[in-house]
């Protein structure tokens, strides 16, 4: 097994007042939106929630689509969430992906996935040299390290990992708009805001 994907899905949204990963976009929750774009191209999917309440909502719907894992630390965050999964992870290669993000890209994600081959870490960086560790693919057992790392020394950011690896490729995102011109990859549903502009972004693509 070389390919993964670990979903993380432990944070409950203060301003949607529920999982954000369980909201319904055209007739299904946002995590299977993710979990269909990666159906294809990773041999095991894996989704990280963050208590065994969650676990029981997300199996409901995630059950037969993915193994789910509960957070393997009393703190809770992306961090933790990642490293739960590369621990548990058979992939050599592991996607990092929220799973909040209804239109993430398939071609980007298997472009990341083909250029992490002999590296630590795939990862989208803007032009401002903002960085998407979130939406990025890591050799699994140095991450898993690094992560351990950060953790040790009270860091629970995404970035304290990224700092611990040797060997990162970073992708423009000049170059992915070839292959999502709007990058609507990155979208986020945080809001009842964001949901309502996805819904409108599907009305006008003519999907529903």
């Amino acid at each position: 097994m070389d390919r993964s994907a670990i979903i993380l899905a432990g944070g409950v949204s203060s301003r949607l007042g529920q999982d954000k990963g369980l909201l319904t976009l055209a007739g299904k929750p946002l995590i299977k939106h993710v979990l269909d774009a990666v159906e294809d191209i990773v041999d095991e999917k894996l989704v990280v929630v963050s208590s065994k309440i969650q676990s029981e909502r997300y199996s409901k719907v995630v059950r037969e689509h993915a193994r789910i894992l509960v957070d393997s630390a009393k703190e809770h965050g992306p961090l933790v969430g990642a490293l739960t999964g590369l621990e548990q992870t058979s992939g050599s290669y592991s996607l990092i992906l929220p799973c909040d993000t209804p239109f993430v890209s398939k071609d980007v994600l298997t472009l990341l996935l083909e250029l992490c081959i002999n590296k630590s870490a795939a990862i989208p960086r803007w032009p401002n040299c903002y960085i998407e560790p979130l939406q990025a693919v890591y050799c699994a057992k140095p991450a898993m390290n690094a992560a351990r790392e950060a953790l040790s020394v009270g860091k629970f950011n995404m970035q304290a990992m990224v700092d611990k690896l040797r060997g990162i490729r970073y992708i423009s995102t000049l170059v992915l708009e070839q292959l999502d011109p709007e990058l609507k990859t990155f979208l986020n549903v945080n809001t009842a805001m964001d949901l309502k502009k996805a819904e409108g972004m599907l009305r006008k693509s003519g999907k529903r």
